[in-house]
């Protein structure tokens, strides 16, 4: 029993250690045996971010194919040409549960970090992009949303199953108002900034592009503080 133990707790570290994500974002440039902050990973690309593709169709495609490794495409809407115009395309995902510590495999979450609380609550990402035409090439606008579920109480909790609640009354509502939204169920948690910034070095790769240098990391050379990655 404590060697299964042993093996399983190897397995998490080697899965959140090494498998957070594609290899598409530069590294902290540090020297051997030193060490940076997770913090100090600095975004590096802009968003929107100007791919140098000047075919509409070229670059809707490379969009697609870079985004369809992320996320499952709900529906598209390409760029068209009407007369003398170019019209905005854009893509939005299908909202699904992102992966956890245990599912190396899945790269809709960008970070370790994500990872975890994916793992001890469940959430789930979206992602919307935005193609516009423009000189030379295409302005791409990445959006990642996430979501934190809402549960009227833990899953397969018994405490006080068999109890009755004598903290609230009943109520009746007066002059409802019709066609309201109903709560979905789930709790906006902002933007997943890591995750555009992995979609967006993507796509500058499938471009030849870098995105210009990377972030200066600042290095220390003493021992690792907790919570540090070794590079």
């Amino acid at each position: 029993m404590r060697n299964a133990a042993g093996l399983l707790f190897l397995f998490v570290l080697a899965t959140v250690g090494c498998n957070a994500g594609p290899d598409y974002v530069y590294a902290p440039d540090c020297p051997a045996g030193q060490y940076a902050l997770p913090e100090q990973k600095m975004l590096s690309h802009s968003n929107p971010v100007f791919i140098p593709i000047a075919d509409s169709h070229n670059a809707w495609e490379t969009v697609v194919d870079v985004v369809d490794d992320y996320f499952r495409i709900e529906r598209e809407e390409p760029v068209r040409r009407i007369g003398d115009m170019l019209t905005e395309g854009n893509i939005t995902t299908a909202a699904e549960i992102s992966p956890t510590i245990f599912e190396p495999w899945r790269y809709d979450t960008a970070d370790a970090e994500q990872r975890i609380e994916n793992t001890l609550q469940t959430m789930r990402r979206r992602a919307v992009l935005r193609v516009i035409p423009a000189q030379g090439g295409h302005w791409v606008d990445v959006t990642v949303f996430k979501e934190l579920e809402d549960l009227a109480r833990p899953e397969h909790a018994t405490a006080g199953a068999a109890t009755f609640r004598y903290d609230s009354t009943l109520s009746g509502v007066e002059n409802p108002h019709v066609g309201g939204q109903a709560t979905a169920g789930w709790i906006a948690k902002g933007r997943d900034a890591s995750m555009e910034q992995y979609i967006i070095a993507h796509l500058l790769s499938r471009c030849g592009q870098t995105g210009g240098s990377p972030p200066a990391t600042i290095c220390n050379s003493s021992r690792a503080p907790e919570g540090a990655v070794k590079q």
